[in-house]
């Protein structure tokens, strides 16, 4: 017997539901920010084969439209408070889907400490589609905005860079839509699925809020690409940025491909979906972050440095020649 929207929301969604969610029955949800504190908010919306492929297990497409939108407040130095998700599914989708897509957006949620408040669920002819807007809180004037990078800021980004756009190409094998690569067979299997998990499930850097908050200038996360997104935020602070890429923020999976098709740096640099932290730390902080970092463990590299406007961006490749890129970012259009 198929289950009326009201039906579907009670049986998957309201056990997800935080207290201002008020257990899902309102037409709206109710939150109350922290004294002395400012609301940041974020929204993506995900499509089927688009932004996953629709064949990925349920649970880990809920849980990367999540993470994607908690990597923006992670990025803010902002706190975690609940989120809205509005979920269009097509037609042939079953019980079993939607108990693994709610399981896996639980999961998420309680790791992450950021319940469930609403949304709306809706019927479309296709293709899978969903949105999540986050919210959280930083107290007053704490935000850290992407422009605000100065010259003479160091630049840092977390984790590693490069290894979802890989797995991408991992993944679109595994699921017979072309030859593995070439560089595939230089990889092991356990280097090759942690590319591939990088891909499909993204972990939001929250253990960086503090670091951030007490040392950036300025900050943004890497979605669309180092190289793109770090371009977008030198432009909206007004500078340009040197980055040496001699002792690059690579993973030894992605190091190793590498060493097999050096034509993969662009794609490493480029190719977006790594959802790290990229920001600018001025020099007399910089210890105090690589320390607060470490302590939240949460690996970070210095890449270079903000440059003057007038002097442009300067990329170096691992042999130390300047670098160009034909294709900066991921784009929709």
């Amino acid at each position: 017997m198929a289950l009326d929207e009201a039906e579907l929301i009670a049986r998957y969604f309201t056990p997800l539901a935080g207290a201002g969610g008020l257990g899902l029955r309102d037409d709206a949800a109710l939150l109350a920010p922290p004294p002395g504190a400012e609301i940041v908010l974020t929204a993506d919306a995900l499509v089927a084969d688009v932004h996953f492929f629709a064949a990925d297990p349920p649970g880990r497409i809920a849980a990367k439209a999540l993470a994607v939108n908690l990597s923006d407040l992670a990025a803010k130095a902002a706190e975690p408070l609940g989120f809205l998700l509005t979920l269009a599914l097509p037609p042939g989708w079953t019980p079993d889907w939607l108990e693994g897509f709610a399981q896996g957006l639980g999961e998420a949620a309680g790791a992450q400490a950021c319940p469930l408040l609403g949304g709306d669920t809706v019927a479309t002819p296709g293709p899978l589609s969903l949105s999540i807007t986050a919210l959280g809180s930083v107290p007053a004037g704490g935000m850290v905005r992407r422009a605000g990078a100065k010259p003479g800021d160091l630049l840092y980004v977390s984790g590693t860079i490069g290894d979802a756009a890989l797995g991408l190409a991992l993944r679109r094998a595994e699921l017979g839509q072309g030859p593995p690569p070439e560089w595939a067979a230089a990889l092991s299997s356990e280097q090759q699925e942690t590319l591939v998990n990088r891909y499909l499930q993204p972990q939001p850097r929250l253990g960086l809020r503090a670091a951030l908050r007490a040392c950036a200038s300025a900050a943004m996360d890497i979605s669309d690409g180092l190289v793109g997104d770090l371009r977008a935020m030198m432009r909206a602070s007004g500078t340009s940025a040197r980055v040496d890429l001699r002792e690059p923020p690579f993973s030894a999976a992605a190091s190793a491909a590498l060493r097999v098709d050096a034509s993969l740096l662009e794609r490493i640099a480029c190719g977006g979906d790594d959802y790290e932290i990229l920001c600018a730390v001025p020099p007399a902080k910089a210890e105090r972050f690589a320390s607060l970092a470490a302590e939240a463990g949460v690996a970070v590299v210095p890449i270079g440095s903000v440059e003057p406007a007038s002097r442009g961006d300067l990329f170096l490749a691992p042999g130390g020649e300047p670098l160009a890129f034909r294709r900066e970012r991921f784009s929709h259009f």
